[in-house]
């Protein structure tokens, strides 16, 4: 009888072979724990010397400013050391005792006015745009390119973006901050209100909060607005005048803006101005606002809309050119007095103003669009419809006596001729043939030259 077959030699050897294949794993995940180990050592220490090489060290109270900031998003943004090296020309003054000036809203329609009236005059700027799409971004991309060949660098980027900010004020002491970036427009509030709130109040809350944790803290000037009167009925509207009943959110965006930086101001020491703009009209203007659309329109032969009141009256605006309100922004700048607070802590009171910006003499809305007939020799279709309701107010007519006081603001441009520089630019710059363009082309005599002199 055959003998049962030996188990046990056979169970023995699948036990030590299962043994040896445990002990091979565990050798085989400890070496590429160690390879693992050292790759990121070595990715790190290429790291450390990267940043050591692009930003080097610096103890001062100024350099550490917003230091927990995201170490990636801080040190990579905008490229690294050329990134730096570009904001840093751009806002380096270039007259002794120059200004070095944050301009946010830089290739907006004011802001590019005055970053180039900073920069004329030496003073060192650097814009901040977020090309938004609330009208056409090329027009926008047009004034970068402006402000480019005149020296100044537009950083692209969200006032809400906080890293950036804080990157900026890392890399360059700005002396003031010149804050122009807003949603703009009433009737725009009406659809999408949650952008008014986004940057007008949250944006400058944001900028804020940057501004008075830097050593040294800027001298702020800011971009209030007309608007703020809302339904005051007294005339011409001055700064004593109550501001308390804003007829549209864009309005009560703006006076809130006045009422955080009266907090601001008591809290930290920052010294804060605030501007109350009054129709700003002029080249490279934007594209919603009533002069230009109007201008657009009339080209195209479309109907206008002119609004009266409820009472029949014609609405007039306090229309003010941009040359006029860029001389009153620097000399807002120019007596800016310094902030009092460092690294957020407030050292003494600072100073807290708000001024008006305005030509002094409403014009009614049917006579601007007479300028404009004339000036593009077409007739336009006017349609007189009533005003509607969605916050604009019929009448604005500012009083610019404290202005005029405190730095010599004095407005010198009348409709007719900051509307014919207006027409200008937008023929040039569109590529427009106007008809009287080409009666001159044509050699249209005497009374085609004639007829350009008079408007």
């Amino acid at each position: 009888m055959a003998s049962p077959p030996d188990t046990s030699k056979s169970m023995k050897l699948e036990r030590y072979n299962s043994y040896i294949r445990r002990v091979n794993s565990t050798k085989l995940m400890a070496a590429s724990s160690k390879v693992l180990f050292k790759a990121t050592l070595f990715v790190s220490l290429i790291l450390i010397l990267f940043f050591s090489l692009n930003y080097p060290s610096d103890t001062s109270p100024g350099h550490r400013l917003h230091r927990h900031a995201h170490f990636l998003t801080s040190a990579f943004y905008g490229g690294g050391a050329q990134w730096e090296k570009q904001v840093r020309h751009s806002s380096t003054p270039r007259r002794p005792d120059g200004l070095s000036v944050l301009v946010t809203g830089a290739a907006g329609f004011v802001g590019t006015h005055a970053s180039l009236a900073l920069k004329k005059r030496g003073d060192g700027v650097l814009g901040l745009d977020n090309f938004n799409s609330y009208y056409d971004p090329s027009l926008k991309r047009a004034r970068q390119e402006l402000l480019r060949r005149h020296g100044v660098f537009v950083v692209e980027a969200d006032i809400n973006d906080g890293e950036v900010l804080a990157k900026l004020f890392d890399v360059v002491p700005f002396t003031h901050v010149l804050h122009l970036a807003a949603q703009a427009g009433v009737r725009y509030a009406m659809k999408n209100p949650q952008s008014y709130v986004a940057s007008n109040i949250a944006g400058f809350v944001n900028l804020l909060e940057v501004a008075k944790a830097a050593d040294p803290q800027p001298a702020i000037v800011w971009a209030s607005s007309s608007s703020v009167y809302g339904l005051n009925t007294e005339n011409p509207f001055s700064e004593s005048h109550r501001t308390d009943r804003p007829a549209s959110l864009y309005a009560a965006t703006k006076k809130a803006g006045e009422e955080i930086a009266h907090t601001y101001n008591h809290i930290y020491g920052l010294s804060i101005t605030g501007l109350r703009f009054f129709t700003v009209y002029g080249p490279w203007g934007r594209p919603d606002m009533a002069y230009f659309s109007f201008t657009k329109d009339i080209l195209q032969g479309k109907p206008i809309a002119v609004f009266r009141t409820a009472d029949g009256k014609e609405v007039a605006r306090d229309f003010t050119y941009v040359d006029d309100v860029v001389r009153g922004i620097l000399g807002a700048v120019d007596t800016a007095e310094r902030s009092t607070g460092s690294g957020g802590k407030k050292r003494g009171a600072a100073q807290l103003r708000v001024y008006n910006l305005g030509n002094t003499a409403p014009v009614p809305v049917g006579k601007l669009v007479g300028i404009l007939e004339g000036l593009l020799s077409v007739k336009a279709r006017k349609q007189v419809v009533a005003m509607p309701r969605n916050g604009d107010v019929p009448y604005t007519h500012a009083n610019v006596s404290l202005a005029a006081a405190d730095f010599g603001y004095k407005p010198t441009t009348d409709l007719a001729a900051g509307l014919r520089k207006f027409v200008k630019w937008y023929v040039g710059y569109y590529g427009i043939q106007t008809n009287k363009a080409a009666k001159k082309e044509d050699g249209g005599g005497k009374d085609a030259s004639a007829a350009s002199e008079s408007t």
